[in-house]
């Protein structure tokens, strides 16, 4: 439950890192915002903002609540922490906090746009926030075992390699890279619409596409830096798709099958390799659905599934260990 939008603002106070907070007294949900998590070299602080739900009632969490990270979408160019993109978040769903209530600890974290840094730096941030969330678990009451990640659409791409690459299963970090030996490990990934191939995804690309990869300009050259077909090496660099191995964590797939943005195969192509590989994914495709779970009658029916499907997906995981 949030507060009543006619109650008027909640209390904000700050907290011993500076960052604001308020509260609820409705449903004793903190939120801090702000928090500084990494200082990449030549670029602004990273932020991150931390919803952290009131004491834990069950048993198992006792020792920590289960913690989920969230990245945002946007192309890897826009695109803000706390946000689902314009079109879910104008559903009024507040599936962060539908997260929180379902006794999630949630940070939802910036990283590098393509106008700062390329690849690989967005996905170094990434791993910054869940080294930042696991130093400070004791502080907020998190369990360090228990960290997932989720995101959608360029944040998705990002979720998925943090899964597929965490535990030095594959190195992207320079040598020299802050705190790249912490544990960057997650015990699962949720991805929404997700980026996983992106050597194919031009071709995969619908009639009907709002972006294609292989445009001139695209979302994709701007992250690699150059265009995914005079840059291959660079754009299977970048695909979770290349490090598919058998250990990896648990992955829900969420992909709408009339994405006009990212194209379904991007989901489905990931989860027939991550099947393939003998490690666990579950596959969820909503009729119709285009980017941002827009449907041709406007309504918020496949958001609300994805949500569900999220949280329900992330609490039978969060009772696994």
């Amino acid at each position: 439950m949030k507060a009543d939008a006619g109650s008027g603002p909640l209390p904000a106070t700050q907290d011993r890192n500076g960052a604001a907070h308020m509260e609820s007294t409705m449903t004793a949900l903190r939120i801090h915002r702000g928090i500084g998590f990494a200082r990449p070299q030549n670029a602004d602080p990273l932020l991150l903002n931390l919803y952290v739900p009131g004491a834990p009632t069950d048993a198992q969490d006792q020792g920590g609540r289960p913690a989920v990270i969230h990245y945002h979408g946007g192309g890897w160019r826009t695109g803000e922490r706390s946000s689902l993109g314009p079109g879910v978040d104008g559903f009024g769903l507040s599936p962060i906090e539908q997260l929180a209530d379902a006794g999630f600890v949630v940070a939802s974290a910036n990283y590098r746009l393509t106008d700062v840094a390329t690849f690989p730096a967005q996905l170094l941030d990434a791993k910054a926030a869940v080294r930042w969330l696991r130093t400070h678990a004791a502080e907020y009451g998190v369990d360090p075992r228990r960290i997932y990640a989720w995101g959608d659409s360029a944040g998705g791409h990002l979720a998925a390699l943090l899964g597929l690459t965490a535990g030095g299963k594959v190195s992207v970090e320079p040598a020299g890279t802050p705190d790249a030996d912490g544990d960057d490990h997650v015990a699962g990934v949720v991805a929404w619409y997700p980026p996983t191939d992106l050597e194919r995804m031009g071709e995969q690309a619908r009639p009907d596409a709002v972006a294609r990869a292989d445009d001139p300009g695209s979302r994709e050259s701007l992250l690699l830096g150059a265009q995914p077909a005079d840059a291959p090496e660079r754009a299977r660099a970048a695909s979770p798709l290349t490090y598919v191995h058998p250990d990896a964590p648990p992955f829900l797939l969420i992909h709408g099958t009339a994405d006009r943005f990212v194209p379904v195969e991007q989901s489905t192509s990931l989860a027939e390799a991550l099947e393939g590989a003998g490690a666990a994914v579950e596959l969820l495709l909503l009729e119709d659905a285009d980017h941002m779970w827009q449907l041709p009658d406007g309504s918020s029916a496949a958001a609300g599934q994805a949500t569900a499907a999220t949280i329900d997906f992330l609490c039978r995981l969060a009772k696994q260990h």
